[in-house]
């Protein structure tokens, strides 16, 4: 089965962006994880990073016609932009929410509210890049 993992902003700066809150796995290491992490679980896994939310969207649009699953780490996005909320609407597939840290134990009362959580099968949060192998489990066929 395959799998997107589709990154925000800023997440291709993982080991060098704020280490004490994103650890220092960098995302090459990370894109190289989840694959590994997926052909355990018996998923084929795509790994996507953007700073640009529409092709962000564009990759959700594609997933909800191919009915492809999706792990999501939108970053910043999750929690401001509607346009992503609306893209997460339209997807038959499972979706996985991610976050690094904990946006519930972060300091910025904006960090609070996820717009991606009502349409996700679950969020894993503060589990650093474990998080995402946590997701990939999540979406592991049935056996």
């Amino acid at each position: 089965m395959r799998v997107l993992v589709l990154n925000g902003p800023n997440l291709g700066r993982l080991g060098r962006r704020q280490p004490e809150i994103y650890g220092t796995t960098t995302y090459a290491e990370l894109v190289e994880l989840c694959a590994g992490w997926g052909r355990e679980h018996g998923l084929e896994v795509e790994t996507r990073q953007t700073n640009h939310e529409g092709e962000l969207l564009d990759w959700l649009n594609e997933a909800a016609d191919a009915g492809t699953p999706v792990v999501l780490n939108a970053a910043a996005w999750t929690h401001y932009s509607l346009a992503l909320y609306d893209a997460c609407a339209q997807l038959t597939a499972p979706l996985v929410e991610v976050h690094i840290s904990d946006p519930q134990q972060r300091p910025e009362e904006f960090r609070h509210t996820s717009l991606v959580e009502p349409y996700a099968v679950a969020t894993i949060a503060g589990h650093g890049i474990d998080g995402y192998r946590l997701a990939l489990e999540r979406l592991k066929p049935s056996t």
